[in-house]
């Protein structure tokens, strides 16, 4: 029996004769064939994220309900630690512990990263952690809100920024939208009250972040652009964190152009701004953006597959070792890409190798990421017969097949 989720292809047919709307007027105003369009609708094609941005804007619907991305879930959607987090950081009664032990509660938020971008089951094992770990972060900083131990209220407000850039991650990816928005927020905030401009330009970053997955293309952009031009002044010596986080900026902005069509903007901020900063950062992973050369090319190749130019993006891949990166989720992201790319083409071989790959980086990814999913829907409808035993097997581990 098969997954009882809707295919994002049936959600763009529904909301198109939802509006009465024809496939050749849908394709027209998002910039493909109505083949192409029909392909989608039929679930023999994944969209890319960009094309999904366009046809949210031209059916005039959240993208997040073309994915099937709920705002709002119960304990038991997609991740049954979701209400349970949402209580913790709606509830402000717990007992405050009036001496918080800060350096423990440092090394948890940090085990608690390490776990996310080093573990192969980081969704099992993070989603033990972070509702007792954000109730106590919380209650730390508000027990020490009033201190006169400025050190110990500032050191605080940077765990908290710390943990919440954890959930904001953590709760898009089980599908709280709205959560991982109220938490970037909050990182801030929290930033802020630290004074820490490294941390709040981090902070912005993670909010550009969950602006781009909401399709808020010039949120992101504004975002991204006023917070350069805040790093620069409040740090104008050039230094690795400073460049690192300058660079993750400017790649915010470079998918933001990417997603506004604007391929040439996204190209020369990449290639320029970006690399640039990459070249004076190194490899590294600066308040856990993962910031460096390698992903300056991961997102090149990105923004080369949105801009429909697959064969391009295919050639940067190849000259890009993932296995260097020191977050599983990237390396997971990256094998993803280059399945998309292959999706396009219609190499089914590849992309079931690069589906395999990615769930070799990250087995619990598979089954929360909707588009991944909706990849080995495709290959289930048009595979060849000799395909056909690994794509069902790959369809029963992420769940769309019992």
């Amino acid at each position: 029996m098969g997954s009882v989720e809707i295919p994002i292809g049936e959600r763009v047919r529904f909301y198109r004769t939802a509006r009465n709307k024809k496939q050749a007027v849908v394709a027209g105003l998002a910039g493909i064939s109505e083949n192409y369009l029909s392909q989608i609708e039929r679930g023999v094609r994944t969209p890319t994220i960009a094309l999904l941005h366009q046809l949210a804007r031209v059916l005039d619907v959240p993208v997040a309900v073309l994915i099937g991305e709920p705002s709002l879930e119960g304990d038991s959607v997609l991740h049954p630690v979701a209400g349970q987090l949402q209580r913790v950081l709606t509830t402000y009664d717990v007992p405050l512990d009036e001496s918080p032990d800060l350096p423990a509660l440092r090394a948890r938020v940090e085990s608690a990263w390490g776990l996310w971008q080093g573990s192969t089951n980081r969704f099992t094992e993070v989603s033990t952690l972070v509702p007792d770990l954000t109730r106590d972060v919380q209650g730390a900083v508000r027990a020490l809100r009033s201190s006169t131990d400025a050190s110990s209220r500032r050191e605080a407000y940077r765990i908290s920024a710390d943990l919440y850039y954890l959930l904001r991650t953590f709760t898009k990816r089980v599908g709280r939208t709205d959560l991982s928005l109220m938490v970037a927020d909050r990182a801030v905030t929290a930033a802020e009250n630290a004074d820490d401009p490294l941390r709040v330009a981090a902070a912005k970053w993670n909010l550009g972040q969950i602006l781009l997955s909401q399709g808020e293309a010039e949120g992101a952009e504004d975002v991204a652009m006023r917070s350069i031009e805040e790093l620069r002044r409040e740090v104008p010596e050039r230094h690795p964190d400073q460049a690192a986080l300058e660079g993750a900026l400017w790649l915010v902005a470079a998918i933001a152009s990417g997603r506004r069509h604007d391929h040439w903007t996204a190209r020369e901020r990449i290639q320029g701004s970006a690399t640039e900063a990459a070249g004076d950062a190194g490899e590294g992973n600066v308040f856990w953006t993962v910031f460096g050369p390698l992903n300056v090319g991961l997102h090149l190749v990105s923004v080369e597959m949105e801009a429909g130019e697959v064969a391009e993006a295919l050639h940067i891949a190849d000259q890009l070792d993932v296995n260097h990166s020191p977050s599983l989720e990237r390396r997971m992201t990256f094998a993803l890409e280059v399945a998309r790319c292959y999706d396009q083409r219609q190499e089914d071989a590849a992309v079931i190798l690069h589906l395999m790959n990615a769930e070799a980086s990250g087995p619990e990814d598979l089954r929360y990421n909707t588009l991944a999913r909706d990849l080995v829907r495709s290959l289930l409808k048009r595979a060849r017969p000799t395909f056909q035993p690994q794509v069902r097997a790959l369809a029963r581990r992420v769940g769309l097949l019992d």
